[in-house]
């Protein structure tokens, strides 16, 4: 029987990327077949959508989707795909780990990280509007559902895979309502899990931190926009952005 995939071969580097990929996947000998759909500036030249609603019924019907590289305007334009899909569908946790690939010289080698990223809300969800000419507002949102649930999904992957230690990665030295909640948030799971080290730093000095010595790090818990930033970071310890997988 084959396996029903909905594809977004996505632009740019996109179709090559993701040809690429399926040929991995079809190698394996298990079968697939591909329910291929365009997304971003090209579907909206012919459906008038940039997400068409074939594409939604069909992520709704395979469960399961993958996905090119679609390009965003900068500055203007259509809000991200990504963005999108992860409000659409609920996509909560983006999951990255960072370990060294074999064979792949880099200035650090063993390092082992895994960030742990809230993918929904916070300033990186694009809320925002123009309140006079000249000025414009963007508003971060943080609620206690979803910091709850995210650091819930950070302590139960750390217990189930062995991981010794998270740290809550913040700005709430400044942003001291928003930043403390995602905190109280993590602190209150925290507690439910004793054998697993709970720290905390703040985003900038983090930063730092993982320049100078990236393995004093186990597991990164933060928000959405830090998250994107970090994780970029964190790539280049094992050689860049196409080496380091995400969920």
């Amino acid at each position: 029987m084959a396996h029903k995939i909905t594809l977004i071969p996505g632009d740019g580097i996109g179709p090559e990327v993701t040809r690429a990929a399926i040929r991995v996947l079809e190698a394996t000998g298990v079968k697939f077949e591909w329910e291929s759909f365009e997304a971003g500036a090209e579907a909206y030249e012919k459906y008038k959508e940039y997400i068409p609603k074939a594409l939604h019924d069909s992520i709704e019907r395979t469960r399961v989707g993958l996905k090119g590289p679609v390009t965003t305007p900068i500055g203007g334009g259509f809000s991200s795909i990504n963005v999108e899909l992860r409000k659409r569908f609920e996509l909560y946790a983006n999951f990255r780990p960072i370990r060294n690939l074999p064979h792949i010289p880099t200035r650090y080698p063993d390092v082992d990280l895994i960030i742990v990223r809230e993918n929904t809300e916070g300033l990186y969800s694009g809320i925002e509007h123009e309140v006079v000419p000249g000025v414009v507002e963007s508003l971060k949102i943080i609620t206690e559902k979803a910091s709850t649930r995210i650091s819930r999904f950070a302590f139960k992957y750390a217990r189930e895979n062995k991981r010794k230690k998270i740290h809550a990665i913040h700005k709430a030295n400044i942003m001291k309502l928003s930043d403390g909640l995602f905190l109280r948030c993590s602190r209150n799971i925290a507690k439910e899990y004793p054998e697993i080290t709970y720290g905390e730093h703040i985003v900038d000095n983090t930063c730092m931190q993982l320049v100078m010595n990236p393995y004093q790090y186990d597991m990164l818990l933060m928000e959405n926009l830090y998250g994107d930033i970090v994780s970029d970071l964190c790539a280049a310890f094992v050689g860049g952005l196409g080496l380091v997988p995400g969920a």
